[in-house]
């Protein structure tokens, strides 16, 4: 869906032309967008859809506040983390059944013990050809030793042109063993982003195999479900990069900076959908210093449109 956020898109033309111009027609907005009629008409829909925009009487059309349209835009955020868990919910109802039979799903294996979970990590970063994903969530099964020789391991593939994507539960900065090791991957070129509380423990190589790693449920230990090339291992795939749009950077998530007053104002009017023109404008700023303090907003809310900067923005407490 396009960002109603972003001037760039059409859904964020329509939008931007109702804020700076109130209670408008279809073909006046037409005028001013340079769309066609059919095409307002779309995304005015889509934008009613959205919450950030109301029909009124004699095809005139509103808009409604962008912090609305945000609020509206975290909410919708909000669901889907819910649909989320419920799907990592049914993941495991499936994991219990297949630790039951795991003959009923033939692309399921399972693997018992530290030791043997651990043994199946390394040999699918040893297979790896292309990638590898991670979600890396408490409780942290490794010792000092184990994280020692992943470091090592992690540090040859990323040589040999492998990357990892990790995402990491935004608790590991405080853990004595797991905290230094993930500040020392990112050094090396590890992709990192944090979440809070995501769902599962995840090891994807590729598309050819996936570790989902669980606390044992009747004795102490870990056990693993091996997933092969399946609709459970396409599935699994999907959930990781849907959480990895939600997360944010760990570079950035790590610290909270100070936002002085001149970035506050031109947050703010970034997430009412003013442009960098007329944020020049409005604050008597040359039109690079703009630009170049826009960039470095985005940055350090691991954006890379507006849309997404407001919301990350507003999930910080920045507005």
């Amino acid at each position: 869906m396009p960002d109603l956020l972003d001037p760039g898109s059409d859904r964020g033309r329509v939008y931007r032309a109702l804020v700076l111009h109130p209670c408008a027609t279809a073909d006046a907005l037409a005028a001013r967008t340079g769309l066609q009629v059919d095409a307002v008409r779309r995304q005015l829909e889509g934008l009613v859809a959205q919450g950030a925009v109301v029909a009124m009487e004699d095809g005139v059309w509103d808009a409604l506040p962008p912090v609305q349209a945000v609020e509206a835009a975290l909410r919708r955020e909000a669901d889907r983390h819910a649909g989320l868990r419920r799907a990592g919910e049914e993941l495991e109802r499936l994991f219990r059944s297949a630790r039951r039979d795991a003959t009923r799903y033939p692309a399921l294996d399972v693997a018992y013990g530290t030791a043997r979970v651990l043994g199946a990590i390394q040999r699918l970063q040893r297979s790896a050809r292309q990638q590898i994903r991670v979600i890396d969530v408490p409780p942290y099964a490794g010792t000092s030793d184990y994280y020692l020789d992943q470091e090592t391991t992690q540090r040859d593939r990323m040589a040999a042109g492998i990357v990892y994507r990790t995402l990491y539960d935004g608790s590991a900065f405080d853990d004595p063993v797991a905290g230094p090791n993930m500040a020392r991957m990112i050094a090396a070129g590890e992709q990192a982003r944090t979440l809070d509380e995501p769902p599962m423990k995840l090891l994807i190589g590729d598309d050819d195999l996936a570790v989902v790693t669980l606390r044992a449920d009747d004795h102490d230990g870990i056990v693993a479900l091996l997933v092969r090339p399946s609709g459970l291992l396409t599935a699994l795939s999907n959930v990781f990069e849907t959480l990895w749009t939600l997360a944010v950077p760990a570079s950035a998530a790590g610290a909270h900076p100070e936002l002085d007053a001149r970035d506050h104002q031109i947050l703010t009017l970034m997430a009412s959908g003013a442009t960098d023109d007329a944020i020049a404008r409005r604050l008597g700023l040359g039109r690079r210093t703009v630009v170049r303090r826009v960039s470095a907003l985005q940055a350090r809310l691991g954006a890379t449109t507006r849309f997404q900067a407001g919301v990350q923005a507003a999930r910080r407490g920045w507005l």
